[in-house]
């Protein structure tokens, strides 16, 4: 059986990530509530202006840590100016160290996380981990998981998780594309990528997911390409593919 060469997407394919930044979100919603209540704001009003500042944010910073704390601050000004109310330098500060408290929570993994990436590694097939985000924050959540056990040092992690840095590394790395594989939830910054560069590639959709994530699936694959609905659907999709 031929090696493959199997990269992971981290967040939300491997370990839960959207559900911590939707708690830290409603906490900032009941914040501004409370700061403008009788001004008619609703909770919905919120979220819509906050998620529309921060996919903007992503466009031109990448993943970097302060993007999403730096959106409540700008979602904030919005309602400020759009109602009158004065800005507070006190409640600005309130609202960063909120934002950097989803960055704080202890990384839970998916079900069958372990079991999963053991009977890849135990097929002989190398494993690699290709995460959007801070290294520093995406190095701490593989510490705490014991990660670098099933991926050492075969590890990316860039602020702009795009087709054309998917590409560089691909060539730098020299990956055999046939015999590579993509797996992550997103849309945009996994799948879209891998079909774009010619490699297999596997959609395991978020439960919930963020609508930056999503998108239509316009590219025709070159190999391999599977929808599945959980992360232990992997091992024996991969070997099936591989047996044809």
């Amino acid at each position: 059986m031929r090696e493959q060469a199997i990269l992971f997407d981290l967040d939300d394919t491997l370990i839960h990530c959207n559900k911590y930044f939707d708690f830290v979100i409603d906490q900032f919603v009941d914040l501004m509530l409370t700061w403008y209540s009788g001004h008619g704001l609703q909770a919905q009003d919120i979220k819509q202006k906050q998620l529309h500042i921060d996919l903007a944010g992503i466009q031109i910073h990448g993943f970097m840590p302060d993007r999403f704390p730096q959106s409540f601050v700008e979602t904030y000004h919005w309602f400020a100016e759009k109602y009158n109310r004065p800005a507070s330098a006190k409640e600005e500060s309130w609202l960063m160290q909120l934002g950097h408290t989803v960055y704080e929570y202890t990384a839970e993994p998916y079900p069958l996380m372990n079991e999963t990436l053991d009977q890849l590694k135990h097929a002989g097939h190398r494993l690699f981990l290709y995460t959007g985000g801070d290294a520093s924050i995406q190095m701490k959540k593989v510490k705490d998981l014991s990660l670098d056990t099933y991926f050492e040092d075969r590890i990316f992690v860039t602020v702009h998780k795009t087709k054309e840095f998917m590409e560089t590394m691909l060539q730098e790395q020299r990956f055999d594309r046939n015999h590579t594989w993509m797996i992550g939830n997103s849309v945009k910054t996994d799948v879209l990528p891998a079909l774009h560069a010619g490699i297999h590639s596997i959609h395991i959709p978020a439960h919930k997911d963020w609508e930056y994530n999503t998108g239509a699936i316009d590219v025709a694959p070159r190999g391999a390409f599977y929808q599945l609905k959980s992360l232990e659907e992997v091992p024996v999709t991969i070997q099936s593919y591989i047996l044809k």
